[in-house]
């Protein structure tokens, strides 16, 4: 019998938590504002023609940062063991280290590095159960530095997979990040195409992994959240492998 995968119901693509349009309708009175002045109160027009562009980028820039794209994945399955990007960015970890919050022990981590320019919601790697949700407070260092995984603001979902296997997903805030937003909850079934949550500006998403488990991404690799395969977990096999 095939393995089949289910999709959670409760944050679904199709039903996408909306973020942002404060900031966005922000941008647009105050870059709108700025412009209608500088255009029908100053004679000259040069002022207008400077300003236009780059009101223009930043705008648009706001409007790409807060999009929460509908995305499904169609890759590699390998029967409910296999992780997903959490995250779209660059990879800029990916070594032991011992998770002291959850799992109190040494795993793999693996992390993605967000600039201000990647889309910022993030998706739920791998499929099982929530086991819990954590919020700590904390500092605002670059996100790409090691120890902001545990000094920075972050929030932790710790997941047991169908396998039985358990990870750690890690949302840390950067130092431009002022908010971090988790929608799943303790106790929840989820699987890919689910949401877990955002993150507002620069910032980086933590894969705490079982040691064994296959690694399928590199060093400053760019990746995209609910497309990339990043790893392969040593957990039971419950069938034959498959690919769709």
């Amino acid at each position: 019998m095939a393995f089949q995968y289910r999709q959670s119901p409760q944050n679904t693509a199709e039903k996408r938590p909306r973020v942002g349009f404060g900031v966005i309708a922000g941008a647009f009175v105050l870059f709108g504002f700025t412009l209608l002045y500088l255009y029908f109160a100053l004679d000259s027009k040069w002022a207008f023609w400077i300003i236009l562009p780059p009101c223009v980028v930043l705008t648009a820039i706001t409007i790409n940062f807060f999009r929460i794209p509908k995305r499904e994945y169609t890759g590699p399955r390998f029967d409910g063991r296999e992780v997903l990007a959490s995250a779209d960015g660059r990879i800029v970890v990916i070594e032991e280290v011992y998770e002291p919050e959850c799992l109190k022990r040494n795993c793999i981590m693996v992390s993605t590095f967000m600039s201000v320019t990647n889309v910022h919601a993030n998706w739920i790697p791998i499929e099982g159960e929530v086991l819990g949700v954590a919020h700590h407070d904390g500092n605002f260092l670059k996100a790409y530095l090691p120890k902001a995984s545990i000094e920075n603001e972050h929030a932790t979902v710790h997941i047991r997979t169908l396998t039985g296997d358990e990870i750690v997903v890690r949302q840390v805030a950067g130092a431009l990040a002022q908010r971090i937003i988790t929608w799943v909850k303790a106790g929840e079934k989820v699987s890919f195409d689910t949401l877990m949550g955002f993150i507002l500006f620069g910032s980086r998403v933590d894969l705490f992994l079982p040691l064994g488990s296959e690694i399928k991404v590199s060093l400053d690799e760019p990746v995209r959240a609910n497309q990339t395969l990043m790893a392969v977990l040593p957990g039971e096999k419950k069938g034959k492998e498959e690919e769709v």
